[in-house]
């Protein structure tokens, strides 16, 4: 549904990339599982600078918004969601439509413009205003069926997944059984401050921000 949202935009709206991102549904914000159009945010450690950086939030409202709206173009450029994720992809322009459910903050879609061409106006965002509401309630039912049948990856699928260090698996698989710091740090011969550093990282390129949601999205067993 969401691949084939994008593709039928392209027909009413002028845009060189998109990505539509569904929000994961435990606290704090987590950006996951995104369906992109001719390029896009797709990778985890990606989803979680947007999610940091911009500081999403929904508010109870299925709302459409310009990122100059918010934003001076000045003070964009020194973002770090701009110098690791526009720039690289040649994007200086942005539209967005804040999608929710229930109460819940559930999806985010977000096209692009080139550097170089004009930003979007307010017909585009009259266009998207039409459709978020609509759009919403699709996505909402979407992201409840997800929760409700989504399986846990067990560590050597998620170390594949999310590109895992070999240290970063060990720990894993040492995080996963159970086991605290201080037992990690003496079976591994490491310093607490360099566990930290590495579970971080693991935080980081799966998204997460805490063992609870480790917890959530990886098996204890294989």
């Amino acid at each position: 549904m969401r691949s084939c949202f994008l593709e039928q935009m392209k027909m009413v709206m002028d845009f060189d990339s998109a990505d539509f991102i569904l929000v994961g549904q435990e606290e704090p914000l987590r950006l996951v599982r995104s369906v992109f159009y001719n390029g896009g945010i797709d990778n985890p450690k990606m989803l979680g600078i947007l999610a940091d950086e911009r500081r999403i939030r929904y508010n109870g409202k299925n709302i459409v918004y310009r990122e100059s709206d918010v934003i001076e173009p000045l003070e964009l450029v020194k973002t770090k969601f701009y110098q690791e994720i526009y720039r690289p992809n040649n994007w200086q322009h942005a539209i967005h439509m804040v999608l929710g459910g229930q109460g819940r903050f559930c999806g985010l879609v977000t096209f692009y413009r080139n550097i170089g061409k004009d930003d979007f106006q307010y017909d585009d965002i009259f266009v998207l205003d039409m459709l978020k509401d609509h759009l919403a309630f699709r996505v909402s039912a979407y992201v409840q069926e997800l929760n409700q049948t989504e399986e846990k990856y067990t560590v050597t699928e998620v170390t594949a997944r999310y590109s895992l260090t070999k240290r970063e698996h060990t720990i894993l698989q040492e995080l996963m059984a159970g086991k605290d710091n201080q037992q990690i740090c003496q079976e591994l011969t490491i310093s607490v401050n360099t566990l930290k550093k590495h579970i971080l990282n693991i935080y980081r390129k799966l998204g997460i921000r805490n063992r609870v949601q480790l917890f959530k999205m990886v098996k204890e067993k294989e």
